[in-house]
């Protein structure tokens, strides 16, 4: 069971985590010494949605060699910033609020982390 105090020691870290990939290696770093849970379950959000980012671009890129999709880079990023806002608003609420989609699964695949 996660106190309150619990969220608001880790608040700061978790939200630093969401504020691009060196906020979230300087939170995971942080977190290392600390231990917190809260931050913990943010780094995993944070970590899945930015390896899923850079696996959408890669495959976009590798795609675009191929097919020509207008706007698929844009589809790709909005989406994308979407998820980090999302995760960013639920780590400033204090709340465990996986990203839609695939928060779950971040949380399962990362769960040696944080």
């Amino acid at each position: 069971m996660e106190t309150q105090q619990t969220v608001e020691e880790g608040k700061t870290m978790a939200i630093i985590a969401y504020v691009t990939v060196i906020g979230l290696i300087i939170a995971f770093i942080i977190n290392n010494d600390k231990k917190n849970s809260f931050t913990a379950y943010h780094i995993r959000q944070s970590l899945g949605i930015y390896i899923l980012w850079f696996a959408l671009s890669l495959a976009h890129t590798a795609l675009s060699f191929i097919v020509h999709i207008p706007l698929l880079s844009w589809i790709i990023y909005i989406c994308m910033i979407a998820l980090v806002v999302i995760g960013l608003i639920a780590a400033m609420q204090g709340e465990r609020k996986p990203v839609p989609i695939v928060g779950e699964k971040f949380q399962e695949w990362f769960k040696n982390i944080g």
